[in-house]
């Protein structure tokens, strides 16, 4: 197990300062609501291949609104295949919303301890990062919960955010400081993304050098690990060790999603060839695998909270704000959740 690195009283103080900067991160407060207006929902293209992705004349659709508010906004789209719906969460209502296609949108269920990022495991299960409660939970077959993670050697974790599992079971999750309240002893000094092996025997700090990680994803073939940092306003790239953690010297600044319109980079996915997909300014950025920028969808939201692939072919993208769910239809699929284990 890592050790927990030391922090200095600067970095503390930095990190409580970057609490203050959570509503450009994760829409907690209507803060970012300035800036330069976004215009009305189209595709905005920056390089021909964008056309091979998505129709430049795709409707930018809105599936739902009226979620969200001053503890939390819409967030983590996760898609249920075998069902045939979208869940995600209504943090500040404490809901969990499900969208069934042709349907609406309905409460699936109440009290979530405000969960925020959603994925599935390799069983099918749910996990969810909880607010709340400042854990990670797994919601097992027979309905009850097991917690997966709510502290690190010892001291409790600071709000976990967003978390994808890899094809051998190993979950990964950010857990960037977004409490309003100043830091006590018993918490973190530092905001980590962190990895858990499928038995929950080995729980590891991958890295402490983010001032607000957020989205994470990665590459189809699971070699690169991509980590946002809202504060930063980029999104990082790691080569993955063959343990599973990473490659700190291969860690380079991906893309920069910063601009004039307010929008962070939050959640975050790639698709089967790669390209990869982030709420920035103005819209959903769209690159391609060596960080070229394609093009953006603007759905004329001040932020995107975050993203999935779904539908039949996992060809649509669903996107949640602060306040509305929304959805485009793609030419390429994205990556299936539960991601497919390898041989």
């Amino acid at each position: 197990m890592q050790k927990r690195p030391k922090v200095s009283r600067r970095r503390t103080l930095g990190m409580i300062g970057a609490a203050s900067g959570v509503a450009l991160a994760g829409g907690w407060r209507d803060a970012v609501a300035q800036g330069t207006p976004i215009g009305a929902p189209r595709i905005e293209q920056h390089d021909p291949n964008l056309e091979k992705i998505v129709a430049l004349d795709a409707p930018i659709k809105v599936l739902g609104e009226g979620y969200g508010g001053p503890l939390g906004p819409a967030e983590g789209p996760l898609w249920w295949k075998e069902g045939g719906y979208l869940l995600f969460s209504d943090i500040h209502n404490d809901k969990r919303m499900k969208y069934t296609p042709g349907q609406g949108v309905t409460v699936f269920k109440d009290g979530t301890n405000r969960a925020n990022g959603l994925t599935r495991d390799l069983q099918g299960r749910l996990l969810a990062c909880e607010h709340d409660t400042r854990r990670v939970t797994r919601l097992e077959l027979d309905g009850s919960t097991t917690v997966l993670a709510n502290s690190f050697q010892g001291v409790r974790l600071n709000r976990p955010n967003d978390i994808v599992v890899k094809s051998d079971g190993c979950i990964y999750f950010t857990d960037p400081w977004t409490n309003p309240q100043p830091q006590q002893q018993w918490d973190l000094t530092f905001a980590g993304v962190f990895r858990l092996t499928p038995d929950l025997g080995t729980y590891t700090l991958l890295t402490d050098s983010f001032v607000l990680p957020n989205g994470l994803a990665f590459s189809p073939d699971e070699s690169v690990l991509y980590i946002n940092d809202s504060r930063r306003g980029h999104i990082r790239a790691f080569d993955l060790l063959p343990n599973g953690t990473l490659a700190r010297q291969t860690d380079r600044v991906f893309a920069d999603l910063r601009g004039p319109e307010p929008g962070v980079p939050d959640g975050m996915k790639v698709d089967v060839a790669g390209n990869v997909y982030c709420g920035g300014a103005g819209g959903i950025w769209i690159f391609d695998p060596w960080g070229k920028r394609l093009g953006r969808i603007v759905h004329g939201q001040p932020a995107t909270t975050n993203i999935a692939f779904g539908g039949a072919d996992w060809k649509t993208l669903y996107f949640t704000s602060r306040t509305h769910l929304g959805s485009v239809n793609l030419k390429i699929a994205g990556l299936p959740v539960p991601t497919p284990k390898k041989a």
